[in-house]
């Protein structure tokens, strides 16, 4: 007989114990909810939708353990209880490996000896890593917290801006990524930055769906010579960070290897330029390097995920992604690493940082989030790196690629860990299509009206192909994302996602082409443009 590893399915991780009823909905209801929303996906109300895999951002059901942590919630205004929680979970996940020490316990069980929670959480001292603590996150403070990950960057890069126009106001300065997303790029810009993106030069190619559980080229990963070449080219003295994002969300998804994360970070140390990670789906990228990656099979997740945020200097993070919370970001660099070294120029870099923090956000131990949310993130973040959850996910999200995949939707394969890509290029293949018709955006108006699905374009329109030189161009994919929550949807929300798409592509000369009515020139327009679909009767 064949042990529950063998049967060829993954052994179920979770049962829901909440149903939220859907409401029926009409076409002509959402026809006419499109229109007065000028047929925005960001503006469509989701209480009209069947089925919604706009982003999986903040949009995951939170697990029980999580819930139970929410209830001990502290919402004093100056070091909340679970200020100092959430700062053990960030060392326990990213430095600690396979030794997590688990302070979040002492709240959960309520421990009341007060020596023991001075000792083991309150008056702790800390120092060398990500997340100082004592008086060391007083005096050289490196970890802030946020709402969310664009939060994270805003704060990174309106700080670092002004520090290299002291520098060198007469240069140019560059960023390089294996795939910045578009708050990431939109906030590298409007501080006066150039983002470029290298992408993996395999990231398009042909894969078959049918060897998906059997080996992945790691598409997600950053063009290594590419980025030798832009360093040589504009000097290292333009490129005052060098990014990796994991997984490559604007590259369909796809992880990045080990060997390329320690290839890049090998780069970084011959130039003394500080790497970081864009982290926001770390723990799907540690699962498939142990599926994957030689070597890694019979390592854990957090020791995996110790030894890739080994090789960086610090990250940014929306901790809305990787299913760990409804809410939440963080910013966080190595005390005295490179990035501490380059930009404490007259005053401490750290110190900066809270200080527009604070202005901005909020005082540093709460950073703008509810005392009840960050005990739930500090929750997920133990919740994250379990490997029964990632692996149902994966699956769930491979098996959405399969399905599309056979019905010969040309969806980029292999799936990656949180999101379903189509590729709108082939899609609109032989069609008078052109990617300044915004294809892309056509389908998804179609989809949602027709069907009641909502997903994401991430081509032309949202990257504004038609603001770019041609050089920047290249940078730009066409594609539509489906990303899935986490523990949201079942198999039968995938089948009627499948067949819907299935059913447009076979009808796709009736997606309508698509023009800007309102807000062209605004940035991160796809989040507040206004649309118009053209239709040939």
């Amino acid at each position: 007989m064949k042990t529950q590893e063998e049967l060829g399915v993954p052994v179920p991780a979770n049962k829901p114990l909440i149903v939220r009823t859907i409401k029926y909905v009409t076409k002509e209801q959402r026809e006419y909810a499109l229109e007065k929303t000028e047929y925005s996906m960001f503006s469509f109300p989701a209480d009209l939708i069947f089925v919604d895999f706009l982003s999986d951002s903040g949009s995951g059901t939170m697990t029980d353990f999580q819930w139970a942590a929410l209830f001990h919630g502290d919402e004093s205004y100056a070091r909340n209880k679970g200020y100092y929680v959430l700062l053990e979970a960030v060392r326990d996940t990213f430095e600690r490996g396979d030794d997590p020490k688990k302070a979040i316990n002492l709240i959960l069980t309520g421990e009341t000896d007060v020596k023991r929670l001075m000792d083991e959480l309150y008056i702790t001292s800390y120092e060398g890593g990500f997340v100082n603590g004592g008086t060391h996150q007083l005096v050289r403070p490196n970890a802030f917290i946020v709402p969310q990950g664009r939060c994270a960057e805003h704060l990174l890069f309106s700080t670092i801006a002004p520090i290299l126009k002291q520098k060198n106001k007469d240069i140019t300065y560059y960023i390089p990524n294996n795939g910045h997303f578009d708050t990431t790029e939109a906030n590298i810009v409007a501080n006066g930055i150039k983002a470029i993106n290298l992408f993996s030069e395999n990231l398009l190619d042909d894969f078959p769906y049918n060897e998906m559980d059997r080996r992945n080229p790691f598409k997600g990963n950053i063009d290594v010579k590419g980025l030798e070449n832009l360093i040589q080219d504009k000097g290292v003295e333009s490129i005052p960070l060098i990014y990796i994002t994991i997984t490559n969300n604007t590259a369909a998804g796809q992880p990045v290897a080990m060997k390329n994360i320690k290839e890049v970070h090998k780069i970084a140390e011959k130039y003394d330029i500080p790497l970081f990670f864009d982290a926001c789906r770390f723990s799907e990228n540690a699962n498939f390097i142990k599926e994957f990656e030689e070597g890694y099979k019979n390592r854990s997740i957090l020791s995996i995920v110790k030894e890739m945020f080994s090789y960086v200097d610090g990250f940014t993070i929306s901790f809305k992604k990787d299913g760990l919370a409804n809410i939440g970001g963080g910013f966080f660099f190595k005390d005295r690493g490179v990035f501490h070294r380059k930009f404490s120029i007259d005053e401490d870099i750290g110190i900066k940082l809270k200080e527009r923090q604070i202005l901005t956000f909020g005082n540093d131990s709460y950073g703008g989030m509810s005392g009840r949310d960050i005990m739930a993130l500090a929750a997920g973040l133990y919740e994250v790196i379990q490997e029964p959850y990632l692996n149902e996910r994966k699956s769930q999200v491979r098996e959405f690629a399969r399905k599309l995949a056979q019905n010969g939707i040309p969806v980029i394969l292999p799936a990656g860990g949180h999101a379903v890509y189509l590729n709108m290029d082939k899609f609109f293949e032989g069609s008078d299509m052109r990617l300044e018709d915004l294809g892309g955006v056509g389908f998804t108006i179609e989809l949602l009206k027709n069907y009641g699905i909502r997903a994401c374009e991430l081509g032309p329109f949202a990257f504004e192909w038609d603001k770019k030189t041609p050089q920047q161009r290249k940078g730009i994919l066409n594609l539509v994302r489906f990303a899935v929550p986490r523990n949201v949807y079942s198999a039968s929300h995938i089948d009627y996602a499948v067949a819907a798409i299935t059913e447009l592509y076979h009808n796709k000369e009736k997606i309508p082409k698509v023009r800007i009515s309102r807000g062209a020139e605004l940035r991160l327009r796809h989040f507040q443009t206004g649309l118009q679909p053209i239709y040939n009767d």
